[in-house]
């Protein structure tokens, strides 16, 4: 459905005689998204998906968990699109005349009579960023949606790198931007390097075995009695897995995230921070549910040391099957548990000496990657039920603070203005105009005094970073709850203590936030947010517009003059705002919905 879909709107995209509007097009997409999830959804009445089903050769399969996320998928991205800003600028103003020392090569100067000026503002670029966010986004969800049914190293490969490459587009999609340019390579310069490391385990595994079927390896692994195919098939899965946790930014691959995630727009990075994580964590939740249960052989590999004293009372022909698996599965484990304490401290620690906001975040979605892949390493039923339910509060939370900080950004503050009105202007000595773009909230100091110009805004933001830090009775709490409890279960108590200190000291950097948010504005705050960082010429998101301005030669006094076209907040976005921070709040009352579900396609891994 989404592949015809993307074919149509290129289409009509590129016949001249069709023209889709921004917020139409956006809106499409959204549509798409949503029917592409209905339809998954009728492919629960399958009867034999409860155990899976392989279609195309054996390229993909299809079961009730991969079915389950990809509807939730497709969900958060029609939200994600529907939340898109409304540019309202596309008409005509009368505002005083406004001269500076930097030239805009988009605007145009043409003296008229009767003292005005009719200046031309044309970015015509603008006006389809967000169409192409739509069509992009579109790619990329297609990417994720193969990568969490891949059941084949090739289907997998290439499902990573139509993902992959639809975000790297997406960093780089303000071409007008300096910093989003720059994130863009860096993503993708790191983003090939990881790409390139699946690569080369995909092809060791085949020059070994000289399979790609994930089903028959798995049986390879289970009774293959060469040493030498299981090391080099150990060897190849391991250098996948690191791929897969570079992209991921799971410690110690995580450097390129908070820099790409910083120099993103907030619209785009909301999108990184969430869907391709999605897919990545559910396939490697593939991997390892996989291996650990060849034979049903569960209950004897929890350990390496109960695997060697079942072994012994067993015959040998059993031995020869349980020997391999254990010691991949090991090495899966052990891997994963190291990348889980790294990520817990680095992004707990280093995240306490950020001073901008987005960057704080990445380091903020370090940590909770590191409890992701604890519940992804300890394997158990329990653990895999709160691995799913911390997916999902994880993309609601993340998603409502994003959203919240877009508002922040576009709400309170006009799109450009136009300031320094110079003394004696006359329209034949008029050169240049300056037109100062508002820009994302970047600086946590930017967010002070927010409470008192919006302070529902601000409440629902507090709320979604307490849930954040885990305080009860907020959802975030019951997701680690549920992780710790799972890793106290089953005996990693180290892990778990550590956990629980980096959750206590992350709280401090959320409450940070908040006491910036409640602090009462003064005058330093409204120089900070005019400081270099706004003299950069970037996202820039001006549509073209005609507006007259009169001289007023009488009058030499400085005008600060707001372009009447802003960003408007729209209804459905504040809706969104509201209806996710009621969901992280009221969870308590009516927990069962989530925890069911999460039960339920945790069972069907198991049992399948």
């Amino acid at each position: 459905m989404i592949f015809i879909s993307i074919l149509t709107l290129i289409v009509a995209k590129a016949l001249p005689l069709i023209h889709i509007s921004t917020i139409h097009f956006t809106r499409v997409s959204a549509i798409i998204f949503i029917f592409s999830g209905v339809l998954t959804f009728n492919t629960f009445y399958i009867q034999s998906i409860g155990s899976g089903l392989g279609i195309y050769s054996g390229l993909l399969q299809i079961n009730i968990i991969n079915q389950t996320m990809e509807i939730f998928i497709y969900f958060i991205g029609s939200l994600i699109l529907i939340a898109w800003p409304l540019i309202l600028n596309n008409n005509t103003n009368i505002l005083p005349i406004v001269a500076s020392e930097n030239n805009n090569t988009n605007t145009k100067i043409v003296p008229t009579q009767n003292n005005y000026i009719s200046v031309n503002i044309s970015n015509k670029e603008n006006t389809q960023y967000s169409t192409d966010y739509s069509l992009i986004v579109l790619f990329s969800t297609l990417g994720s949606s193969l990568l969490i049914s891949s059941y084949d190293l090739i289907s997998m490969y290439l499902s990573i790198e139509l993902q992959s490459f639809g975000l790297y587009v997406l960093s780089t999609l303000y071409r007008d931007s300096e910093s989003s340019t720059n994130a863009g390579l860096k993503y993708f310069l790191l983003g090939g390097l990881s790409s390139c490391l699946i690569l080369l385990g995909s092809g060791l595994i085949y020059s070994y075995t000289g399979i790609t079927n994930f089903e028959s390896l798995y049986h390879l692994i289970s009774v293959s009695e060469l040493n030498y195919i299981i090391q080099g098939l150990s060897l190849g899965l391991i250098i996948i897995l690191i791929g897969f946790l570079f992209k991921i930014s799971a410690a110690p691959l995580h450097n390129w995230s908070p820099d790409v995630y910083d120099e993103t727009p907030t619209i785009v990075t909301i999108w990184l921070t969430i869907m391709p994580k999605i897919a990545i964590i559910l396939l490697l939740l593939e991997i390892q549910s996989q291996i650990m249960s060849i034979d049903g052989l569960i209950p004897l590999l929890n350990s390496i040391n109960d695997y060697q004293e079942i072994s012994k009372s067993l015959m040998s022909p059993l031995n020869i099957i349980v020997m391999p698996s254990a010691n991949t599965f090991s090495i899966l484990k052990n891997l994963f548990l190291i990348s889980s304490i790294l990520s817990l401290i680095i992004g707990t620690v280093v995240g306490l000496a950020q001073t901008r906001i987005k960057r704080l975040f990445a380091y903020s979605t370090i940590s909770h990657i590191g409890f992701i892949l604890l519940a992804l390493a300890i394997n158990t039923e329990q653990s895999i039920d709160s691995l799913l339910f911390y997916i999902i509060q994880y993309t609601i939370t993340n998603l409502n603070v994003f959203l919240i900080l877009l508002a922040l950004s576009y709400n309170l503050t006009p799109q450009t203005k136009l300031t320094n009105l110079t003394n004696q202007i006359f329209p034949s000595k008029l050169n240049k105009i300056f037109l100062e773009p508002v820009k994302d909230i970047r600086y946590i100091t930017e967010l002070k005094g927010k409470f008192f110009i919006n302070p529902i805004l601000s409440l629902s933001f507090s709320i979604c970073l307490f849930s954040m830090a885990g305080i009860p009775p907020l959802i975030g709490f019951f997701s680690k709850q549920f992780v710790l409890y799972s890793a106290l279960e089953s005996g990693y108590y180290f892990i778990s203590v550590i956990a629980i200190i980096v959750s206590v000291i992350s709280a401090s950097y959320y409450l940070k936030i908040i006491k910036v948010l409640h602090l009462v504005p003064t005058m330093q705050t409204e120089k900070d947010n005019t400081t270099s960082e706004y003299k950069a010429n970037e996202n820039l998101a001006l549509n073209t517009a005609d507006i007259i301005l009169p001289i007023n030669l009488s009058n030499n006094l400085n005008y600060k003059q707001s372009i009447a076209g802003t960003i408007n907040l729209t209804n459905f976005h504040s809706f969104l705002i509201s209806s996710l921070t009621l969901s992280i709040v009221f969870f308590i009352f009516k927990p069962s919905i989530i925890l069911n579900s999460t039960q339920l396609l945790s069972l069907s891994l198991f049992n399948s």
